[in-house]
């Protein structure tokens, strides 16, 4: 049975331990001394007993205590930045406020800055105020940050903090993405495929998308994997097209997911594999994605791919039917069955409807 491709959507932030301290030589340890040389054995033990006072003196064992022991000034470099992170991260958003608030204030940190866009943009730890966040994003990225001008991008397209400004969103994107930020080549890459902020150049949309997919961004990976499938602003070819549906799968892109499962269950540009195809459906399915509910359906009904299950296939061709995705024959499979059976599909069908 070959499953047909659905149409692939467009889908759109410690220090070291420290090191352990040395440990001191312990204090005072009397050095052996050695015994009066022999040439005067007899009139001399007296004073081979003396000798030994002045080299057991600790002074030259006390004075690379205080070297070893001293800790280097930096350590206050890193901590101060990851506290900030830190906070934010463990959701003590005042304390991330504060923090960043005197590390921008003292230290002109861009990045500290760009939290607190973050901060204002989000309501958090502060009382929400698109304004201060675009500020706060303009200055961090006039420092040099990639992520406050990405941030301070996507309120200009959206019209958060200001008016639309699409120009300046764009000048912004290129900057950020110049600058090695994936999201806004992903986003820019947008820009040039649909043609209305920008001219559209879908090799110049490939370009960064690639350089997008290159740096991790799944999103790019499934997009870049749609051009490579459709020789879209690139040669046609399938095989690249399934490895980057792969790796985005892999970074849990749910439609690359389904399309990679797709790949393998009928073998284009991969080999066959119909085991991991069906696991990967059952985990899109589960992320209620209605295409991949749809094929599970299809494999679970027929039995083909994996072990025939009428009842559990019905109940996602029910729920996908929810989400708009009909198919005329799950529905004669689902007339087919005894009242019994079909009852047990719409119970399990709106159970899992119920507790999504």
């Amino acid at each position: 049975m070959m499953l047909p491709a659905g149409g692939m959507a467009q889908t759109q932030l410690l220090p070291p331990p420290g090191a352990p301290r040395p440990l001191l030589p312990p204090p005072g340890m009397p050095t052996p001394v050695a015994p009066a040389k022999k040439e005067t054995p007899k009139p001399k033990p007296p004073v081979a007993a003396k000798k030994p006072a002045p080299a057991a003196t600790p002074k030259p064992a006390a004075t690379p205590a205080p070297t070893a022991t001293v800790t280097p000034a930096p350590v206050f470099e890193d901590p101060n930045v990851d506290l900030v992170y830190g906070a934010y991260q463990r959701g003590q958003y005042k304390t991330a406020f504060d923090l960043a608030t005197n590390r921008a204030q003292f230290n002109g940190d861009p990045k500290a800055m760009t939290m607190l866009g973050e901060l204002y943009a989000n309501g958090l730890g502060v009382k929400r105020d698109y304004a201060k966040a675009a500020e706060w994003y303009r200055r961090a990225g006039d420092g040099g940050d990639r992520e406050g001008m990405f941030a301070l991008a996507m309120f200009r397209l959206a019209g958060r903090g200001g008016p639309v400004n699409r120009e300046e969103a764009v000048k912004l994107l290129a900057s950020a993405a110049k600058l090695g930020n994936p999201k806004a080549a992903y986003n820019l890459a947008l820009l040039y495929l649909d043609g209305q902020t920008l001219p559209q150049d879908v090799k110049r949309s490939a370009e960064l998308l690639r350089a997008a997919a290159d740096a991790g961004n799944p999103e790019a990976q499934y997009a870049l994997a749609t051009f490579y499938k459709e020789g879209t602003g690139v040669p046609k070819d399938i095989e690249k097209a399934v490895r980057l549906l792969q790796a985005a799968s892999l970074a849990g892109n749910v439609d690359a997911e389904v399309e990679y499962a797709i790949a393998l269950f009928n073998g284009t540009g991969t080999p066959k594999n119909e085991a991991a195809a069906v696991a990967l459906l059952s985990k899109a399915a589960r992320q209620n994605s209605p295409i991949a509910q749809n094929r599970l359906a299809r494999v679970l009904v027929s039995g083909q791919g994996a072990a025939m299950d009428k009842i559990e296939g019905l109940k996602w061709h029910i729920v996908a039917k929810t989400a708009g995705k009909g198919d005329p024959a799950l529905d004669e499979a689902l007339a087919a069955l005894s009242a019994e059976d079909r009852s047990k599909a719409q119970d399990a069908a709106r159970k899992w409807l119920g507790t999504r």
